[in-house]
C-alpha cells in the first residue's frame, strides 16, 4: 500500500539514474527513503 507521494516507477527511473546507489549496504532502499522524505514534506512534519 502506497501513498499519493510516493514515485511512480517512471519518476523513479529518472532519479534512479542519477543516484550511485552500488556503493553502500542499506538496510532500506534509496525508492523508501526517497518516499519517506517526500511524505514528510506533503504533511508538514506534524508528528515524531
Amino acid at each position: 500500500m502506497g501513498y499519493g507521494t510516493d514515485l511512480t516507477d517512471k519518476q523513479w527511473q529518472v532519479i534512479e539514474n542519477l543516484l550511485d546507489d552500488k556503493e553502500r549496504k542499506r538496510k532500506h532502499s534509496l525508492r523508501s527513503i526517497i518516499n519517506d522524505i517526500l511524505y514528510w514534506v506533503k504533511s508538514g512534519c506534524t508528528s515524531l
